[in-house]
């Protein structure tokens, strides 16, 4: 259940009419209200996986509402019944330290490895919770552990699963986040490539959240206009959801008041933190 309404878009004919509508709500940013229609099943660990995953993917996207997704957590710990759950659930808990680490909450990096190497000895190797923990693994290596070889790899390997399972939104995440490294080493096509296929999912799949990060993202490998095409774009969507991913704006700020030459190379870039998936 948790991978179904997290890997796609859930609106085909024949998916569940919960998991369309958890899509939906969670595609839009409505996290909370996404995670309300869940609480009557969170006895079933999968969907108490799932609710975690979307409360702990809104403090990712809003740095806000940390105890209902510790709680939501703790009781997605507890109702899990096998190795494959348990894992899923370290999976998560090692997501939350990161975010807390890269936000800036509190640094939890010592508790984000553990976590995940506790997923990582709990989770079969052919198991379709095995690239979102390769993926996971790498925003720690690259954000945390400042690592970038380390994270290719990781990114490297989550995106071979994503593709082998069907999971189209992680494709998404691997394509940006390798885009990124690409960008930092000056791989201009490479990033831009991986940043347009990004956006073309995330356009595809209706994943209005994750769309005005994707522009930012591929602006940042244009030339001009079409690199302030794209930022305005971004800029209108960013204030439609109500400045949600909050780490967006400080990304889209300095583009506004400038009025220079068109960019023929555009400088590398360290990114700000980055949204994740949350299956």
């Amino acid at each position: 259940m948790a991978h179904t309404a997290m890997s796609g878009s859930g609106t085909t004919a024949g998916d569940d009419p919960l998991q369309t509508a958890v899509w939906r709500l969670r595609s839009r940013g409505c996290w909370t209200d996404a995670a309300a229609l869940l609480t009557a099943h969170a006895a079933d660990p999968a969907a108490a996986l799932e609710r975690a995953g979307l409360l702990v993917e809104r403090c990712l996207f809003t740095g806000e509402g940390w105890a209902d997704a510790e709680d939501a957590l703790r009781t997605a710990e507890a109702v899990a019944g096998d190795d494959e759950e348990r894992g899923g659930a370290a999976c998560e808990r090692g997501r939350l330290a990161y975010a807390a680490t890269r936000i800036g909450v509190r640094d939890r990096a010592d508790e984000a490895r553990a976590a995940l190497g506790r997923a990582a000895a709990l989770l079969a190797p052919t198991s379709p919770g095995r690239p979102l923990l390769d993926f996971r693994r790498g925003l720690v290596a690259e954000h945390i552990a400042d690592s970038p070889q380390a994270a290719r790899a990781a990114y490297q390997r989550a995106h071979a699963g994503a593709a082998a399972h069907g999971d189209t939104l992680l494709l998404s995440f691997t394509w940006r986040h390798q885009a990124g490294l690409a960008l930092r080493e000056g791989e201009l096509a490479e990033a831009r490539h991986g940043f347009a296929e990004s956006l073309r999912i995330r356009e595809e799949l209706g994943f209005l959240i994750g769309t005005a990060p994707a522009l930012a993202a591929l602006a940042d490998c244009e030339p001009e206009p079409e690199a302030s095409r794209l930022r305005a774009e971004a800029g209108r969507l960013f204030r439609l959801l109500g400045g949600v991913p909050m780490w967006l704006g400080a990304q889209l700020a300095p583009a506004v008041p400038v009025q220079s030459s068109p960019v023929q190379s555009p400088p590398v870039q360290s990114s700000p933190p980055q949204p994740e998936p949350a299956a």
